[in-house]
């Protein structure tokens, strides 16, 4: 019965959002959708206040833990913990448990932004913290707020989404010097040779350049992520305290 409950919500979550994304509706209906927006913004505000800076991992939810690129996130997120960052991620499998895994499996924090689907994910086991999130656009707008840098692993399409929804914010300046890392060179190769073709043709800027870097080095990932990230904001690594205000906590 719990099962098909859960189900249930999950389909008429993806029901609800496919209906607005329909075009107008009853006037009722959209001032209604909206304050129900706003409640998920609200919660997922209040969840992750005190989760401290984080870094967001992209990467598909399809890799198991036997592809070359779930070993790579692993030591990704282990890497970022050193630096002193909680890893957040989509809260699913593939990338996002291997990344995770790392962050947790290594004393570091692990939080997840779960998107409630009647398919496919579920809230990996590697987390200490997750907010589950019934709409994309406000699950996309957590995933950016907290972080102080983008690794972009392997993926498929919401991954590019998630990659150009990310650059899009610091070509208009939304975000500034937000670091994005794309995690594996040929893989990415055809993407990158695009990006700097939009470059040598104008239709972005050389300096939106600067901050995309592509590498197979979790070392070098550090490396450019000290510079861009630590540095650049002056962050410090210091243990996360336990808050509670108006009901948010550490855990």
């Amino acid at each position: 019965m719990l099962k098909e409950s859960k189900k249930s919500n999950q389909t008429y979550y993806l029901e609800e959002e496919r209906a607005f994304l329909d075009g107008p509706r009853n006037r009722f209906k959209e001032l209604w959708f909206t304050f129900k927006v706003q409640y998920h913004f609200i919660r997922a505000f209040r969840k992750l206040h005190f989760i401290g800076p984080c870094v967001t991992v992209f990467g598909s939810a399809r890799f198991d833990s036997s592809n070359v690129f779930y070993s790579k996130a692993v030591e990704v997120g282990k890497a970022l913990t050193e630096l002193g960052f909680a890893v957040m991620t989509g809260g699913g499998p593939g990338i996002m448990e291997a990344a995770n895994k790392g962050a947790f499996e290594n004393n570091g924090f692990s939080v997840g932004c779960n998107i409630i689907l009647p398919f496919e994910q579920k809230v990996n086991p590697f987390l200490h913290k997750w907010v589950d999130i019934p709409y994309f656009f406000v699950r996309k707008f957590v995933l950016l707020k907290y972080s102080y840098a983008f690794v972009v692993m392997p993926g498929g399409v919401g991954t590019l989404d998630e990659l150009f929804e990310a650059l899009t914010l610091i070509q208009t300046k939304m975000i500034l010097h937000f670091p994005v890392v794309l995690f594996g060179k040929e893989y990415h190769k055809e993407l990158y040779e695009h990006i700097q073709l939009m470059a040598a043709n104008e239709s972005i800027s050389q300096t939106d350049m600067n901050l995309l870097f592509i590498t197979d080095s979790v070392s070098d990932m550090v490396e450019h992520l000290k510079i861009h990230a630590v540095k650049e904001f002056g962050l410090v690594k210091k243990p996360l305290k336990t808050k509670w205000w108006f009901g948010e906590s550490k855990y």
